[in-house]
């Protein structure tokens, strides 16, 4: 098996290579295949039973498989083993309007190390290729048995740090020859890494954009989020605007709210200044429990409701526009910061019980 070429993460013009010396057509059939949802070769009906034989002797359709699956009322995450035995986990949630939206990972583990995020605290393993991205996605959309209207590259990793693959995924995801996926419903959320926002503005895709800032303090920020020691906040924003002005697209900026570190007058003001000039929405997410995670020797805690309620105003007040995210996922532990790998599951659904249900 570890001998076989995956197909899932292959696009149409790769897949004609591959099967060669077979017709261009068997390729087309084989990547429609593939994109309808199908869970192994032998579904491919349409292709003679002798064709179908041979590409199970070269082939794979998928390299990952589906350890678990924790489910809620609104939301259902699925922990997928890689074939060299690392974990990863992609979230699928369900808004009022009963739109369905696909939350996938880009890394095993995570190199940024913020400190309010249980990826951050496992440490980096290594990068997806574009099928282990693609195949977290079609596990998501076969559960729900319906297309996602939205993906947000929101999961576990930094996307920027692997953008080669991300971009594969994502012409993948918006080819008109297979999932047909509008780029203005496709998410990317970074820290801010600036040599991948650059090459985001020079070459595409224009996706839409989002920054966890967290805050424009940037001594703050930088404790939280080391990654952005890198990254300075000025250059960061010219990076935006940039993107801003090539995309035409709005850029959200993210906000975990943690309890009595961000949610300050100060750090509200700072994110007013940093918004001056750009095309904004300020998404405040009040964090999401996960045992053992600390700051400064302190465990973190979730904000009070009143306390994210305070900082939202002092932010509308500077005249942004503001919205709060709903707090879907945590019952299964696939909220915002609480994804993390399959051992450690049984223990994040104790401390997220303990620390505060949704």
């Amino acid at each position: 098996m570890e001998n076989l070429q995956t197909l899932s993460g292959l696009n149409l013009a790769e897949i004609e290579e591959a099967l060669a010396p077979l017709p261009r057509f068997r390729a087309s059939q084989v990547y429609k295949w593939i994109t309808r949802g199908i869970d192994n070769i032998d579904q491919m009906t349409d292709i003679p039973l002798s064709t179908r034989e041979d590409l199970k002797s070269r082939f794979r359709l998928f390299s990952s498989t589906v350890n678990s699956v924790f489910t809620d009322k609104n939301a259902s995450k699925i922990v997928l083993t890689l074939n060299d035995g690392n974990k990863i986990e992609a979230v699928r949630l369900c808004d009022s309007k009963k739109r369905l939206t696909c939350c996938l990972s880009t890394q095993a583990g995570c190199p940024a190390g913020c400190v309010f995020c249980k990826t951050g605290s496992l440490g980096f393993s290594r990068n997806l290729d574009c099928a282990e991205i693609m195949e977290q996605f079609y596990n998501l959309r076969r559960q729900a048995g319906e297309n996602p209207q939205n993906i947000v590259i929101m999961g576990m990793g930094e996307p920027l740090l692997n953008l080669a693959e991300l971009k594969k995924a994502i012409s993948i995801f918006t080819d008109k020859n297979g999932l047909n996926f509008s780029r203005r419903r496709i998410t990317v959320s970074t820290c801010g890494i600036l040599a991948g926002l650059y090459e985001l503005t020079e070459k595409g895709p224009f996706i839409r954009l989002a920054l966890s800032l967290t805050t424009a303090d940037e001594p703050l920020r930088q404790k939280l989020m080391p990654v952005t020691r890198a990254n300075p906040l000025a250059k960061v924003k010219e990076a935006l605007a940039a993107y801003q002005d090539k995309s035409g697209s709005r850029v959200t900026l993210e906000v975990p709210l943690l309890g009595g570190i961000n949610s300050r007058s100060e750090d509200a003001v700072s994110i007013a200044d940093f918004a001056k000039g750009m095309d904004t929405v300020i998404n405040v997410i009040p964090w999401n429990p996960v045992a053992g995670l600390e700051f400064e020797g302190n465990p973190l805690r979730e904000p009070e409701k009143q306390e994210t309620e305070n900082f939202v105003s002092m932010l509308e007040k500077t005249g942004l526009k503001v919205t709060t995210r709903h707090r879907k996922g945590r019952k299964v532990c696939g909220a915002c910061g609480q994804l993390g790998v399959a051992k450690d599951i049984s223990q994040r659904r104790r401390g997220a019980e303990d620390a505060g249900k949704e």
